[in-house]
């Protein structure tokens, strides 16, 4: 009998995958503002620390985001 699915020859995409290494410093992130939070509430100045190191890992996350989308792009 006759196939009535559509096959298209265009080949299928896959979304990017996020990297290891944005995976990992989003971790730290998210690990690094609730030790930011839990400092302030003691009553430490610690928190400042812990929040520097947020915004770094913060970066480092959308780097390497940014450099998985364009490599993936240039294939």
């Amino acid at each position: 009998m006759g196939d009535t699915v559509r096959r298209s020859s265009v080949p299928r995409q896959e979304p990017p995958v996020m990297p290891r290494l944005a995976l990992y410093t989003l971790i730290v992130c998210v690990l690094a503002v609730a030790a930011a939070v839990v400092s302030f509430v003691q009553g430490s100045w610690l928190g400042v620390v812990w929040l520097l190191l947020a915004g770094v890992s913060s970066n480092m996350t959308w780097y390497y985001v940014r450099q998985s989308r364009s490599a993936h792009q240039n294939r």
